[in-house]
């Protein structure tokens, strides 16, 4: 499925933006092929960059790639329970809560990318396996109703739109 076919009452308005910015991307395709960018967009950047903060209490490039981490597992594992019929509505998370409770400034850069790809790796993994009916799967998460194809395009998005933020506010 590509991301301009995937019908608007699958996600939450909060994350149109992501959607409406991948330019008619195929999700396979694109699941594997846009971390392979991301890693290498990264290692482009200069060293001094990964621990700096554009203002006060914002976090850095390292706080940020844990972050893309954390929100690709949790998104994952949503997808997962989804797929599965799971109706259990599943609970949001405090994005913010996370990064404080992290390490990714004492990590090395290549330790986070290295852990990035594998999560990406379980993510492509985990898609390839399921169905057309279980990709169209609706469930609960954060109150909202997405489908677990759209949680794949959200995961995505999320990536890119944290990829523009390095480029307007880190470099």
């Amino acid at each position: 499925m590509k991301s301009d076919q995937l019908p608007v009452n699958e996600y939450a308005t909060y994350y149109t933006g992501y959607i409406q910015a991948l330019e008619n991307v195929e999700l396979i395709e694109e699941l594997e092929i846009c971390v392979h960018e991301f890693i290498k967009f990264v290692q482009n950047i200069p060293m001094d960059k990964f621990d700096y903060r554009y203002a006060e209490g914002k976090w850095t490039i390292k706080d940020i790639i844990q972050h893309l981490i954390d929100a690709e597992r949790i998104f994952s594992y949503r997808a997962l329970r989804i797929s599965r019929n799971d109706k259990t509505p599943l609970p949001g998370f405090d994005e913010n809560f996370y990064v404080d409770n992290t390490n990714a400034n004492d990590r090395s850069i290549q330790d986070l990318l290295t852990e990035l790809a594998v999560v990406r790796q379980s993510t492509l993994s985990l898609y390839k396996s399921f169905t057309q009916e279980q990709l169209a799967r609706l469930g609960t998460a954060s109150d909202k109703e997405v489908s677990v194809r759209a949680i794949g395009f959200i995961i995505i998005g999320h990536q890119k739109h944290h990829q523009k933020i390095f480029e307007e506010r880190y470099l």
